[in-house]
């Protein structure tokens, strides 16, 4: 293999866990190379440091796989990395059927995304590198996971920074592509078709499950943003006696509609509207809620968006703290890598001066089991989730 030598300045990213190799770290690059090729990376004293893939179009230029030089990148080791990655599944959520199942560079396969939806798998491809390996990955996929069918979401802009096209459809066998699944006891519809990223978020399944000591009979709750449901459809098993659903899609809504339905939930007033905009109604109206829920979709795709999106949060919470009962709870998330979790508390903090509130702490969060995260990568450290106690201050 071509060896990738590291320039003597740059920071020890790589010997501390970090997956990703950039442009500007490497020194010189020794023989021939074909982008998708696996290289051995090297520091500037010659020591082996890793093996992975390279691609020079790419500002991440390689993608590391390995930091065992023993390892052989073959089709088995492709195979038994997707069991591990099954394993570790299968042992921190108990009977699980339905969660993703691979997530790239915390799994150790960079560029690798798989969801398992009961039978069916949804797979992302995203690098170069593991496109050339595709046939490996497949047989991994059927060797240990068996599935029905494999459908291929690689529509998805990253793709074409790496060279590559988009491009969706089933990659292997056949299946409706609306599958019922179930988590945390509540099921779903999911379209793997058409739904965002692969069809479902599996990122907020425990944190889902953490509003539950917030649901009593009496309980009125607000999502915002709701999306297809999956907080309202939570908030409903564990017994709340009302719940609005806000989503500025139709589409969306419907979907809401569909899951409540098949779950047997009819206390739910479902609007579609612009979540921004209800809030501050509601706020003008003088309505209030026992719990309010604020999950948006990412608000900053960039580190230059973080300044309007930190005013945008602030927005969304500062009205939904004035719309929480006193001693009633708010629910509210990011999914926006850029703005940090200091960053979020920070507006919190913020939006609750302004809204002449007292807030407690009660639960603090990020993405589940089945989105671990590695240590040296803050990349990977992207939800942030939080559950305050809300007190107007007297």
């Amino acid at each position: 293999m071509a060896k990738v030598v590291l320039n003597r300045k740059r920071k020890k990213r790589l010997e501390q866990g970090h997956p990703w190799v950039f442009q500007s770290e490497v020194d010189y690059i020794e023989g021939e190379i074909t982008p998708g090729d696996f290289v051995d990376i090297y520091n500037h004293e010659g020591f082996w440091l890793a093996k992975g893939y390279i691609n020079p179009a790419s500002q991440i230029i390689v993608r590391v796989m390995t930091q065992n030089p023993d390892d052989e990148l073959n089709e088995q080791f492709f195979v038994n990395r997707i069991r591990q990655a099954w394993a570790y599944r299968e042992r921190m959520i108990p009977g699980v059927r339905s969660c993703r199942a691979v997530y790239g560079e915390a799994d150790f396969l960079p560029g690798l995304i798989v969801d398992k939806y009961e039978d069916v798998l949804v797979v992302q491809i995203l690098a170069l590198g593991m496109e050339k390996h595709k046939d490996w990955i497949l047989t991994g996929l059927l060797e240990v996971f068996e599935p029905r069918a494999i459908y291929l979401r690689n529509d998805v802009n990253v793709r074409e920074l790496e060279g590559l096209e988009k491009e969706k459809g089933f990659w292997y066998g056949e299946a409706e592509t609306e599958i019922e699944i179930e988590e945390n006891g509540v099921k779903y519809i999911v379209d793997i078709e058409n739904g965002q990223k692969t069809g479902f978020f599996f990122d907020q399944r425990q944190n889902r499950a953490a509003i539950r000591p917030l649901i009593g009979p009496d309980t009125t709750v607000l999502d915002c943003f709701t999306h297809t449901g999956s907080f309202m459809l939570n908030a409903c098993l564990y017994g709340a006696k009302h719940v609005t659903a806000v989503d500025i899609s139709e589409h969306a809504i419907e979907t809401a509609k569909r899951n409540a339905a098949l779950n047997g939930f009819t206390n739910v007033d479902f609007v579609v509207d612009n979540a921004f905009d209800y809030l501050r109604q509601a706020v003008r109206n003088g309505k209030q809620w026992d719990v309010v829920i604020l999950d948006p979709p990412a608000f900053a795709k960039s580190a230059n968006a973080v300044r309007k999106a930190l005013r945008g949060y602030k927005d969304i919470n500062l009205n939904g703290l004035k719309l929480v009962k006193d001693g009633g709870f708010l629910v509210t998330a990011s999914c926006s890598y850029h703005v940090r979790p200091d960053k979020f508390r920070e507006m919190i903090a913020d939006a609750a001066f302004d809204a002449k509130k007292v807030l407690r702490e009660v639960y603090w969060s990020g993405a589940g089991y089945d989105h671990p995260k590695l240590l040296a990568a803050d990349e990977g450290d992207y939800l942030k989730f939080a559950i305050y106690e809300v007190h107007s201050r007297r």
